[in-house]
């Protein structure tokens, strides 16, 4: 049998009071007395009600619900990223609605619009890059939007990052001056942005800031997957490359794993500094030198700012860069 949906309705009648009165309980309103607020709440957990969030935002305008995309939510990365929106939206009471986009340009449309659909009051993208359409969906919707991890390089989209660049650029420097002369570059696709313009100008001036010559053959587009990492060994190997700057802690671990079960000592064989200091750099061993994100941080700081945007707040500057640093473990010597 099919359970009766219960409505602010029933909960008026049953306790004799206004459906006003309910409301305010409900949204803790001081203004009700303190016998009424305990007789609505005994009735509301007797009667199981769950206030309709829909129809409450349909009323207010605002539905005090966020939708979070992320491309991977089994990635260390977003996962670290996710945990900090969603402490920041339970401090400012709002609920979280994630939606996992696998990556895909076409399906990061259609989780848009079903987030949309559901008249969320504003949208955390994780995406790798933006689209032309997935901007153009951002236009449309007028809903307040912020990228966390990721770049808009027009600026039209507030976002919360780190200066990949110039991290990218002390990772290369330190691996020439370890006395490599022969440096690869393990990204992820270079259509995005974050690696393809601002990783790859690190890399890049890295390179020449140590007088080394930049060479298309150290550059190695992968996925962000163990095994992906693992199957590059060969290939890297083959390039003649003796150090490596890798993008994602997964695929690093990967590299690295492949190099060690085909006798390549690492560090003294082949150093590794990969890129966001997440669990992975601390369980591998050796343990991964790695530029430290603060990933935490950078979900914590994208809610905050996607909260001023949806109030209406005064905000100096949309694009937010937190600092990171180059922490040494045992991938370097």
């Amino acid at each position: 049998m099919e359970k009766q949906t219960i409505t602010i309705y029933d909960v008026a009648r049953e306790a004799a009071v206004s459906m006003a009165t309910v409301s305010r309980v409900v949204n803790g309103n001081p203004n009700v007395k303190p016998a009424t607020r305990k007789k609505v709440l005994e009735v509301i957990d007797r009667l199981d009600y769950r206030p309709n969030a829909v129809a409450r935002g349909l009323a207010s305008k605002k539905t005090t619900t966020v939708g979070v995309i992320i491309p991977d939510v089994s990635n260390a990365f977003f996962a670290s990223l996710a945990r900090g929106i969603d402490d920041v939206a339970t401090m400012y009471k709002y609920n979280i609605i994630l939606a996992n986009s696998d990556g895909d340009d076409q399906k990061e449309i259609n989780v848009l619009n079903t987030l949309l659909a559901k008249q969320v009051d504003g949208v955390i993208f994780m995406g790798h890059h933006l689209t032309e359409e997935i901007r153009g969906e951002f236009s449309r919707s007028k809903t307040p939007v912020v990228l966390a991890g990721s770049i808009d390089p027009d600026n039209q989209v507030g976002s919360v990052n780190i200066d990949y660049k110039a991290a990218t650029k002390e990772a290369v420097i330190k691996l020439a001056e370890n006395g490599h002369q022969n440096i690869a570059f393990v990204t992820g696709p270079l259509v995005d942005p974050i690696n393809g313009v601002y990783r790859l100008e690190g890399y890049k001036e890295g390179l020449k800031e140590k007088g080394l010559a930049y060479n298309e053959g150290f550059i190695f587009e992968s996925e962000y997957t163990y095994k992906a990492g693992l199957a590059l060994y060969e290939r890297i190997k083959n390039s003649g490359a003796t150090a490596a700057f890798v993008v994602d802690d997964e695929l690093a671990v990967g590299l690295l794993n492949g190099l060690q079960d085909n006798g390549v000592k690492v560090p003294d064989d082949f150093e590794i500094i990969t890129s966001n200091s997440s669990l992975f750099t601390e369980i591998a061993r050796p343990r991964l030198t790695s530029v430290s994100q603060p990933l935490y941080d950078i979900g914590a700081v994208a809610m905050r700012l996607l909260t001023k945007l949806m109030n209406k707040e005064e905000i100096e500057d949309k694009t937010v860069v937190l600092p990171y640093r180059l922490t040494e473990k045992g991938s370097t010597k």
